[in-house]
């Protein structure tokens, strides 16, 4: 019989630890590697002032030579920021971080010119070395660069930026984190990590919620004006970058990268926003199923079963891999690799940076996974949507290093897919009405929280770089005011902003380290759902082709990965017809509501 020892770390994942040690040779240090690359970047000088004429031949030679290098300081700096991770607290951690990020800068400012010459290439020349196909392994990174040159300085002001950065954005990015990472939060008379109480949010009693969201806000309060200049001083040095590099808007930079124009970026936000009813429609739903004339902003999440059970990882994992099972053999033994490997690091723990995330390191290595595991139902679901990511960056690894990883607006595809699976395998195991209702209200909310909360939050990124550059330094209070404005807009009248919610914007890691992303997940998920309904159309037919979308990585424009899967992203009625399955599925959780008897 599992003693009780043995349960207690079942729920709490406390035994389920990665293992980084394989990301560096065996004997080698990160600052071995990193002496390598710079020995190798040393030896790219010799194509300065040739690259835009160089051979098929040469510039074959000399990408290889870039990936070299980019194996190299990527694996030593996933291995220092993987460590740092775990405990962002460990003085030696921080300065290992400080150390890559110098050592690294300093390759990257002696190969500044490679981009700056290839993108002086002549359109003709580059369309005749794009066509050869032994550049195949780096030809849509080629053009990509082509695509910055309206935005790219002087290699002298270019050197300057990527020199500074170290103490400049960068710096700024790990602050924030070891502040987040050391907020506490108050539940029960004890001290736990900001995750936990966050957790605490989708608890089945009112009183327990309320408790748990005072003390997120309680927790919150320290140190609340350092986290707000240290925004402001992220928000002024974006406003400065995106000046010197001429572009047109604060989102634009980002756009670029993710390849996708301002305007359609614009007409997804545009659409999201116009279906604000959907989300405010669950929520009067749910106040009445809670019993409630009005929710708070802290029932938003609130577990809508009629028990707070934990599910242990025993129970988690085996359930996640029968959901990608159920879809793919092949995709599920990958899971399998994360999951008895040593892929995963789950518990949490004083010091460790919050949230989740996969990192997929280099092409020749496995990527990883971070969770903070609560041991709570929305945790499964976690689960599934970083090993959506996983999968995809192992499935990538054929594209080489400089095509694995897609944009940002396809980044999300995958995860979305794999909890999606997740959610309707769960689905059709359940029998009982109030179950299925739970499970169904669930996916809604997912769908809710991915598409319109982070809408909300590109609303309020747009309020506040706009002030910024428009007015000047934001105090703590107009940082609530733009919050709770943007938030309110889309919740309604169907949820109260309670005041202390004001302050919640303050521990969100993408608005300081990667402005404008948030749109990312509601581009990602409503193609995923609109993926997801090709799947439920045709059956087994449709997996070769996901999974070749997987394989392709980002070796293919966004629209040209979609059309691999049937979906036309140009399509201006894209967004309208994923946003219908996300209408679909409220009417879904309104007739099992009805069918449990909750209304």
């Amino acid at each position: 019989m599992t003693n009780t020892a043995e349960l207690d770390a079942d729920l709490a994942a406390s035994d389920v630890a990665w293992n980084i040690d394989t990301l560096l040779p065996e004997g080698s240090s990160p600052t071995d590697l990193l002496d390598q690359a710079a020995t190798l970047a040393d030896s790219v000088e010799s194509y300065r002032g040739k690259v835009a004429a160089l051979s098929a031949d040469e510039m074959v030679t000399l990408m290889n030579t870039l990936a070299e290098i980019g194996e190299l300081t990527s694996r030593a700096g996933h291995y220092v920021m993987l460590r740092f991770s775990e405990n962002t607290a460990d003085p030696e951690r921080g300065a290992a971080m400080v150390g890559m990020e110098e050592q690294s800068t300093a390759i990257a400012s002696k190969l500044i010119f490679v981009d700056l010459e290839w993108a002086a290439a002549t359109d003709e020349h580059a369309a005749d070395l794009l066509a050869d196909d032994r550049l195949s392994f780096c030809a849509h990174h080629l053009e990509n660069l082509r695509r910055n040159r309206p935005h790219l300085l002087t290699e002298a002001e270019e050197t300057i930026l990527n020199e500074k950065g170290v103490t400049g954005s960068s710096a700024w990015v790990r602050l924030f984190s070891e502040l987040t990472s050391s907020i506490e939060v108050e539940i029960d008379g004890e001290k736990v990590p900001l995750e936990s109480g966050l957790s605490q949010l989708q608890h089945p009693d009112s009183d327990v919620r309320k408790a748990a969201a005072e003390a997120v806000t309680a927790g919150l309060e320290p140190g609340l004006r350092t986290r707000a200049f240290v925004f402001n001083t992220l928000l002024l040095d974006k406003s400065v970058d995106d000046r010197l590099r001429k572009f047109p808007s604060w989102v634009s930079a980002r756009n670029l990268s993710n390849e996708a124009s301002d305007e359609s970026v614009e007409a997804l936000v545009s659409a999201v926003v116009s279906r604000y009813d959907i989300p405010q429609r669950w929520y009067a739903l749910k106040a009445k199923v809670l019993g409630v004339d009005k929710l708070a902003d802290y029932d938003r999440m609130a577990s809508v079963a009629s028990s707070d059970e934990q599910v242990g990882w025993a129970e988690a994992t085996s359930m996640v891999r029968d959901a990608y099972a159920s879809f793919s053999p092949e995709l599920a033994g990958v899971v399998g690799q994360f999951i008895d490997d040593g892929w995963i690091d789950a518990p949490m723990r004083p010091g460790k940076r919050p949230g989740a995330f996969c990192a997929y390191t280099v092409p020749s290595h496995h990527p990883y996974v971070l969770l903070n595991w609560t041991g709570r139902n929305r945790d499964v679901l976690t689960l599934a949507h970083e090993l959506g990511h996983g999968v995809h960056a192992y499935l990538a690894r054929e594209q080489g290093l400089f095509h694995q990883s897609t944009p940002l607006t396809l980044a999300e595809t995958a995860s979305v897919f794999g909890e999606t699976v997740t959610n309707n395998r769960l689905l059709d195991m359940l029998d009982d009405p109030g179950e299925r209702f739970s499970l169904l209200a669930s996916t809604l909310e997912d769908s809710i929280a991915t598409v319109f909360r982070q809408i909300a939050m590109n609303r309020f990124e747009h309020g506040v770089h706009t002030e910024r550059r428009e007015v000047g330094e934001l105090s703590v209070e107009r940082f609530a005011e733009i919050w709770t404005d943007t938030q309110t807009a889309m919740l309604g009248d169907a949820v109260e902003v309670t005041e202390g919610y004001s302050s919640w914007w303050s521990y969100i890691p993408h608005f300081m380290g990667t402005p404008g992303y948030v749109y990312a997940y509601a581009y990602g998920q409503l193609l995923a759902l609109s993926v997801y309904a090709r799947y439920e159309a045709e059956g087994e037919g449709f997996v070769p082709s996901y999974l070749d979308m997987l394989r392709a990585g980002g070796s293919q424009s966004p629209e040209e990965l979609g059309k691999i899967v049937d979906c036309d992203l140009a399509d201006p009625g894209f967004w309208d017809a994923g946003l219908k399955i996300v209408e679909a599925q409220l009417t879904q959780a309104e007739e099992a509501a009805k069918a449990a008897g909750r209304l």
